[in-house]
This record gives C-alpha cells, sequence and structure tokens, in this order.
C-alpha cells in the first residue's frame, strides 16, 4: 500500500503533469500533421490510381498503386527506423524550436515524415473506396452540363466522396493518434516517450529512492487513461456522424417515396 501511494504522488507533482500534458500536445500535433498531410497525398493517390487507366498515363497509376501496396502492408514501426537512419532534414529543423533542443526536433520530423508516409497509403485506400462509390453516371451528367473532368471531379465527386467516408475517416484519426505511441522507440517527444522518462527517474519523484511495479502501472495506466479519453471522444463523433448519416439518407427515402 505504501508503495501505490508513492506511485500516485508522482501524478501528484504539477511539474511531472505538466510535462506529461506537453507530450499529450506533441502527440496531437504530430497525429494532426500526419492526418492532414495524409489527406492531401492520400487523395492525390487515390485519384492516380482509380484513374490513370489509359495507356499513356498507366505508369502513374503503377506507381501510386505500388507506393499504396507497400506502404500499406509492412509495419509502421519498420518505416520509423529507416526514416531515422536515411530520411534527410533540412536545415530549418537542425535547430532548436518549440522548446526542444535540436536532436529533438531533428527526430521529431524523422518521425512525422515515417507516420505522414504510412498514414497516406491508408487515407488513399480510403478515399479511393470512396471515389468507388460515386455512381460513373455524375460523369456524364457533369458532362453533359459543359464541365470539364477537372470541375467534375472538384465539384462533383470529390465532395461526394469525402462526405461518404467522413466515418471512416475519423475512425483512422482514432488509429493515428495511437500510432504516434509508436515514436516513442525513437526518442521523441510525445507522450509515451515522456512517460517512459518519467518512469526511468522515478525514483525522484515516488519519494522511496528506488523504482516499483506500482510505479509502472500508476504512469502507464495514466497514459492509457488519457488515450481512452481522446479516442473515446473522437469515436463517439464518428458514432454520431454515423447516427446522423442515417437518419439523413432514412428522410430522404422517404421523402422520395
Amino acid at each position: 500500500m505504501e508503495d501505490l501511494q508513492a506511485s500516485l504522488s508522482i501524478l501528484q507533482n504539477p511539474a511531472v503533469l505538466l510535462y506529461i500534458l506537453k507530450g499529450v500536445a506533441f502527440s496531437m500535433i504530430i497525429a494532426l500533421l500526419a492526418v492532414v498531410c495524409g489527406i492531401l497525398l492520400g487523395s492525390v493517390l487515390a485519384l492516380v490510381r482509380n484513374y490513370c487507366t489509359s495507356q499513356k498515363n498507366k505508369v502513374f497509376g503503377w506507381i501510386a498503386t505500388i507506393y499504396i501496396e507497400i506502404f500499406r502492408n509492412t509495419p509502421l514501426l519498420l518505416w520509423i527506423f529507416i526514416c531515422l537512419i536515411a530520411c534527410p532534414c533540412p536545415k530549418h529543423f537542425e535547430r532548436q524550436l518549440f522548446g526542444l533542443t535540436s536532436v529533438e526536433t531533428k527526430l521529431l520530423f524523422k518521425a512525422a515524415v515515417a507516420l505522414i508516409l504510412f498514414t497516406s497509403s491508408v487515407i488513399a485506400e480510403i478515399i479511393r473506396g470512396g471515389l468507388n462509390s460515386v455512381a460513373a453516371g455524375q460523369f456524364e451528367a457533369g458532362h453533359s452540363q459543359g464541365f470539364s473532368t477537372v470541375q467534375i471531379m472538384i465539384y462533383i465527386v470529390l465532395p461526394q466522396a469525402f462526405k461518404n467516408v467522413v466515418p471512416t475517416l475519423l475512425s483512422q484519426v482514432i488509429t493515428t493518434i495511437k500510432d504516434s505511441s509508436y515514436l516513442a522507440n525513437i526518442a521523441t517527444i510525445e507522450l509515451m516517450s515522456r512517460v517512459k522518462k518519467i518512469l526511468s527517474s522515478a525514483n525522484m519523484y515516488n519519494g522511496t529512492g528506488a523504482i516499483h511495479v506500482s510505479d509502472v502501472f500508476i504512469l502507464f495506466g495514466f497514459a492509457a487513461l488519457i488515450y481512452f479519453i481522446i479516442n473515446y471522444t473522437l469515436s463517439c463523433i464518428v458514432r454520431y456522424t454515423q447516427k446522423s448519416r442515417k437518419t439523413v439518407n432514412g428522410k430522404m427515402s422517404w421523402n422520395n417515396v
């Protein structure tokens, strides 16, 4: 019981809590960056893979397919280590930023690149599913109104495709937030990395001069609680979005009848 109380006292330290909360903020920033860049890159990949099928443009479709299948079917941790070793870092990131050391900033950039490459391949397939859900007649209708192919994609097809995959995209956001914990393996400054650092020096915070098993359960349990709160909130948004779509679709069907 005394060990448990000592472990709980770690979380009562304002400096420890602030350190962990900063890790939460960096986890959210990395995940948001990966999702935004993943949607942009994934949209391009999905469009290229889906519509570059003519003899003239087939090579671009092959490149997009190879990219997607390689990254989507290999572990994220593998690409994190590859980017750590092989990914060049711009000079802009080889300095102190956001209160981080130059080494931490450099690691953060490389970790973000790995997460973006992996996430974009998954999102590309999600968006491609949305594109395939749009009826082929939409293209015919657009051409009949004088729209070019690019205008049809921008104003007709893509809005419908993104609307159809909103719940799946939100689910991928949840997965990306959880996947950011892999970055702790290369000593970046996200949540899990900071929890591991606190655990390694828990004897300085629990007042006993030793690290106990209860320290592991308390610290990692607290991290799990943070992940659960964030991801459960997002999953509730996913369910609400799906329920709203079903309600709207139900009303539309009733009105059509």
